[in-house]
């Protein structure tokens, strides 16, 4: 992996000294090895997607998962989406049911979330790479601070963004953001797990009237079908 990624040049230039930093280099180091010792996910030339789908400048919205999914054919940089013709997650198969009641969506037949990025959400893994089959395997090799940056360059930015924190490990990012600029939005996780909680937040309304109070277009969240 290249240790200046291809990115859009406004990312580059907004995250340009972490490429720079020790524990950057040591990260790709690391994710280097493990890819000459076994599967890594997602493939190395969609580890950056989510910066390459959604430039800096362009970004509207922040969502913010964990870590990639681990099987195979799954991840694709982006968080909670996966490629066209593998099965819809549980968690995204949630938000697809909380969409249709609370904006009427149809349920889609793929998870693949592209339509998204390219309207500027940056979807965010915080983690963005994972051994195959072993959740959080690549938690705590630098991935944290490298992604912490990219909220930080966000919350700097003098242009306002929303802020999707969907359960607890997203929700502890909310220190990272300059609220009197920009609007955060909590709820529970979209797992199974914490689906009771999740389930009529309306998260997906509730980004659209932020975006208004901004005077920024809604986000059309209807997922096309493949």
């Amino acid at each position: 992996m290249s240790d200046h990624p291809e990115l859009p040049s406004d990312w580059r230039i907004a995250l340009g000294a972490e490429f720079a930093k020790d524990h950057f280099n040591t990260l790709m180091d690391f994710i280097a090895q493990e890819r000459r010792s076994g599967q890594v996910f997602p493939p190395e030339s969609e580890v950056f997607s989510a910066f390459a789908h959604s430039p800096f400048n362009d970004t509207k919205i922040v969502i913010i998962g964990q870590d990639p999914y681990h099987d195979v054919g799954q991840a694709h940089g982006l968080c909670f989406s996966v490629k066209p013709g593998v099965a819809t997650p549980p968690s995204l198969l949630n938000m697809y049911k909380e969409l249709r009641s609370d904006l009427g969506c149809s349920i889609p037949n793929n998870g693949y979330l592209v339509p998204w990025a390219k309207q500027g959400i940056l979807m965010l893994n915080a983690v963005m790479t994972v051994r195959a089959h072993t959740p959080n395997s690549h938690k705590d090799h630098g991935w944290e601070q490298f992604t912490d940056a990219a909220i930080k360059a966000i919350s700097a930015r003098a242009k306002p963004a929303v802020f999707l924190l969907l359960g607890n490990y997203a929700k502890k990012k909310a220190k990272l953001v300059d609220t009197n600029r920009h609007i955060v939005i909590e709820c529970a996780h979209p797992s199974p797990l914490s689906l009771k909680l999740f389930t009529g937040s309306k998260p997906f309304s509730r980004v659209n009237a932020a975006l208004a109070q901004f005077g920024e277009t809604s986000i059309d969240w209807q997922i096309p079908n493949l």
